[in-house]
């Protein structure tokens, strides 16, 4: 594991009042998307969805190019994002459900949550959890949240009519949304009592730390039928969807514009957002991140290949090549970050914990991490991750898969839980889109970074490799 990377001396007097004593502590506010893919975005590419206001924040700070989620798909990312651990080392390694309600919880270890509220900030998550069921010890308030408004399962954040949400530990009923009644957006409903957070911190003087762990754009394919969804009615081709199965995702008169729409609709909450922190005279001091847990999906009627969500890259959600683990990163900071900066470092979602900590002074939460501090990266200083560390990923279904980065170089052993890998190499400066498995001709290569696979994987008794059972 990697330690915190420290400023050098020399640059700590010229590069943020915020690191000289007594400087004033920004807010915070995290953005994390769902299934939004690495072209879905205009300033990532996308030529058909409208996101000014996305765009916007890469107007005023950095835009990341190698950026990675932390799995590719939900809660191992999202438990990566947490505890600044890749997914050889982390508790939740995959989708694990409980019934009636909820995943497993996540390990009782420090979180971005618990370091905001260590250096006294106010903690909120606002949308989907899906580290813990009710009741299991691994709820928002037991990692660190002191307000959570939400979904706690995110089966049931698949639905945007739910019967009911959470606010901290009580369950909140929805009868408007009983039966197939669709009477209540659950994504307003969440966004208000965001906004409401960051109203009441700003009010009692206390800075925030919001994570806004949004929905949008994952499947169903189901917003309300107003302005946004009539535009793109009539801008994309039309493409009704039937559902396939009993428990499948419910059909659609439009899927297109459906996407379309919600990936707007996450477009102007971000917007909201930022009217929020002028109404309130704190925009020029709070950061904003904004990413996306993994690359786009193809449930209920998706359709990554029309929209371009992936971009120049290769597979989607559930794929370990660049498209299904590499996302935007945008983050903004006034005075900090200069507008309109590009970042081409490989970064990673376990890299947040140790940035933070180091923003925040507090290094004890960096020093367990398997991350390197950004925050050198993002006010321009010297010190950054090296381009040559590697990164790691694992997932369990499909056979099982591994994957690490290490510079241009990128292995991926599929069919692991055979014993007998499958291994692809990619140069990634020159096959960006993995076309060209070059594996046959760089067998050096192959053999160093199997070996560093190895080594990057503590096995664990949760989500054990068929091979790693005796």
């Amino acid at each position: 594991m990697t330690r915190t990377i420290a400023l050098p001396l020399c640059l700590i007097g010229s590069i943020s009042p915020l690191l000289a004593e007594g400087g004033e502590r920004p807010n915070v506010i995290f953005i994390l998307a769902d299934d939004l893919g690495y072209g879905d975005i205009g300033c990532y590419g996308q030529k058909i969805i409208e996101t000014p206001h996305i765009d916007a924040l890469a107007d005023r700070g950095m835009r990341f190019t190698d950026f990675y989620a932390g799995c590719t798909v939900s809660a191992p990312s999202r438990a990566s994002l947490m505890t600044g651990l890749h997914t050889g080392h982390t508790k939740i390694r995959g989708n694990k459900e409980i019934k009636p309600e909820g995943q497993m919880p996540m390990a009782d270890v420090p979180t971005l949550a618990t370091l905001f509220r260590s250096a006294g900030y106010a903690t909120g998550l606002f949308g989907k959890w899906g580290l813990g069921a009710p009741a299991s010890g691994a709820e928002p308030q037991d990692r660190g949240f002191d307000r959570f408004y939400g979904y706690n399962c995110q089966r049931i954040s698949h639905h945007y009519y739910p019967e009911h949400l959470w606010a901290d530990r009580s369950r909140v009923t929805l009868p408007e949304n009983s039966g197939k009644r669709q009477s209540t957006y659950a994504p307003d409903l969440i966004q208000q009592d965001a906004k409401y957070f960051i109203r009441q911190s700003v009010h009692r003087g206390k800075p925030f730390m919001a994570m806004m762990t949004y929905t949008l754009p994952h499947a169903e394919l189901n917003l309300p039928h107003r302005g946004l969804y009539q535009y793109y009615r009539g801008k994309v081709e039309p493409r009704p969807w039937q559902s396939q199965y009993e428990h499948d995702y419910p059909s659609t008169p439009d899927a297109h514009a459906s996407f379309a729409a919600m990936v707007g609709q996450l477009d102007l909450y971000v917007g909201e957002l930022v009217q929020e922190l002028r109404a309130l005279g704190v925009e020029e001091n709070t950061l904003i991140v904004f990413t996306s847990d993994n690359g786009p999906h193809r449930e209920g009627g998706a359709n990554p290949e029309y929209f371009d969500s992936n971009g120049p890259l290769r597979g989607a959600k559930r794929d370990l090549y660049e498209g299904g683990i590499r996302v935007p990163m945008i983050v903004t900071w006034p005075g900090q970050i200069k507008p309109k900066t590009e970042a081409n470092t490989p970064a990673a979602f376990w890299d947040f914990l140790p940035t933070f900590a180091e923003m925040l002074k507090q290094p004890k939460f960096g020093e367990r991490t398997d991350g390197s501090s950004l925050l050198g990266l993002w006010q321009g200083g010297t010190s950054q991750p090296s381009a040559t560390r590697p990164l790691y990923w694992e997932f369990h279904e499909e056979g099982g898969k591994i994957a690490i980065r290490q510079g241009v170089w990128k292995l991926i052993a599929l069919q692991v839980n055979s014993g007998q890998p499958q291994y692809e190499l990619y140069r990634l400066d020159s096959d960006l889109g993995e076309h060209n498995n070059v594996a046959h001709k760089h067998p050096k290569v192959v053999r160093r970074l199997s070996k560093l696979m190895q080594q990057m994987h503590q096995p664990s008794a949760e989500f054990p490799f068929k091979s790693e059972v005796k």
